[in-house]
């Protein structure tokens, strides 16, 4: 088992969650502004991990829940035989580690894939903040039903989609978070390297590189290391189509 992974510093300046330009993304527009300052009271901002560190490991006890300030984030489980398996990726706005809520242990590890920046939210004095504030709870039910929903179409993508059709689902997965962040749709970095899309995708990284390198030559996609530009949305969202019609049943 990993090593636990010490405590990083936590910025001095304490900003305010209302000030963030992710709040709308990981806290409930309705919560009123006294309320907003008990939640604030409870976070602990700033918490840096490097490319690399560990923000949590499987099967260590539960102890928070994070918010992805800056920087991206990898989940992964050791399956029985000790492999990796990739099972998500965590941007600027959303929350990790709600799928072990309900538990003693984190049900995964996160793993920093580049320098990150986390809002730790302690779970034990979340759940007795979430008793007192319908507002928070029920925002709290809902990011839970997004992450059982995401879990659902994840296995649908896995267990019926060719490999183009999993790489375009997973481009135009991007493009949409990168679009609700106020970037870019079409051109965007790419946060995870090609053999985390290949183990997430159940696909061989031949197999990924030889179906962005398709989708370059039909000018879908132009792309240049992990920089990516989407030429032909429509075109994506055809190939991609038996699969938003398999999650939307």
């Amino acid at each position: 088992m990993a090593q636990a992974i010490p405590f990083r510093q936590v910025s001095p300046l304490k900003a305010s969650c209302q000030q963030c330009s992710l709040s709308n993304l990981c806290l409930p527009l309705a919560i009123g502004e006294n309320d907003l300052a008990r939640l604030e009271d409870i976070i602990q901002q700033g918490r840096i991990f490097n490319r690399g560190e560990h923000i949590f490991d499987q099967s260590t006890p539960y102890r928070s829940c994070f918010a992805v300030k800056s920087g991206s984030i990898k989940t992964s489980i050791i399956t029985e035989s000790g492999e990796e398996q990739v099972t998500g990726f965590f941007m600027p706005g959303e929350l990790v580690g709600l799928d072990s809520i309900g538990g003693e242990h984190y049900a995964c590890t996160a793993k920093a894939l580049e320098r990150t920046s986390v809002c730790e939210f302690p779970i034990d004095r979340l759940e007795e903040l979430t008793g007192k504030l319908p507002g928070l709870q029920h925002h709290m039910y809902h990011l839970m039903s997004q992450e059982i929903q995401n879990s659902h179409q994840l296995a649908m993508l896995l267990s019926k989609n060719t490999a183009e059709e999993r790489i375009a689902a997973l481009l135009l997965s991007l493009s949409s978070r990168f679009q609700r962040r106020r970037m870019s749709p079409t051109n965007f970095s790419l946060p995870m390297a090609r053999n985390d899309i290949a183990n997430f995708l159940g696909l061989a990284v031949e197999t990924v590189s030889r179906v962005f390198t398709r989708f370059q030559n039909q000018g879908i996609i132009k792309a240049r290391g992990r920089e990516v530009e989407l030429l032909d949305i429509e075109a994506l969202q055809l190939v991609s189509r038996e699969f938003s019609r398999q999650c939307n049943n």
